[in-house]
């Protein structure tokens, strides 16, 4: 069976993951998703990645998941460890050489203007403990260039949520095109789908990587 390797968005934690974790274990696949170093100021980006392959079991058959900020580490995963997929769930997609800081206006970032960005559709009780979880990030991880020469020669996919307040569909519908090419996969959804639809994302999760 497959191990989904899942970088948690900015600000977040893995826990952010435990219904889809779930969801996944139980149709027999592994799944590690640990709390990113994000406040270290002596961390980067590459000490992200290494967190999650070093949290792995083994190396082979893993899928390299990415949520939101995640899209900056899970390519970096996937290198790392020959994945067998990469697949970006309403994340960003960097650029050789950009840094976290620049991508957004790089990529012409608007927001929807709307309140509540990140928990319109998750239940209330899910919605409150995610917000006590929340955590700062460090201000090294926006600044140094992300390290690739390109995305990593795997399959990728990437995860549209259609419902996203943060990353709005037509933005990111934009970004998927331009930067990798790809159509994208969509998921009725707001931005935080780990927790809304866990089980529905679980399944596309499952689908990209067979």
């Amino acid at each position: 069976m497959t191990t989904f390797a899942i970088a948690h968005g900015g600000g977040d934690v893995g826990w952010s993951w435990h219904l889809v974790a779930e969801a996944l274990r139980a149709k027999g696949h592994t799944v590690v998703a640990p709390d990113l170093p994000i406040e270290d100021e002596s961390k980067d980006l590459t000490d992200w990645a290494s967190t999650i392959v070093d949290a792995l079991p083994s190396t082979s058959d893993v899928v390299a998941v990415g949520h939101s900020f995640g899209g900056f580490v899970a390519p970096l995963v996937a290198a790392r460890v020959d994945a067998r997929a990469l697949v970006l769930v309403t994340a960003m997609v960097p650029s050789p050489g950009e840094t976290p800081g620049d991508w957004w206006a790089n990529t012409g970032y608007t927001g929807s203007g709307l309140e509540d960005q990140f928990f319109h559709d998750v239940p209330a009780d899910l919605a409150a403990e995610a917000q006590k979880r929340e955590r700062g990030m460090s201000e090294n991880s926006m600044a140094k260039p992300w390290p690739l020469d390109a995305m990593p020669d795997v399959p990728t996919h990437f995860v549209l949520c259609t419902e996203d307040r943060f990353f709005t569909p037509d933005f990111m519908r934009g970004v998927v095109a331009d930067r990798l090419g790809v159509e994208p996969v969509e998921l009725a959804a707001g931005h935080c789908a780990s927790l809304s639809k866990p089980n529905e994302l679980a399944d596309l999760l499952i689908a990209c990587a067979s």
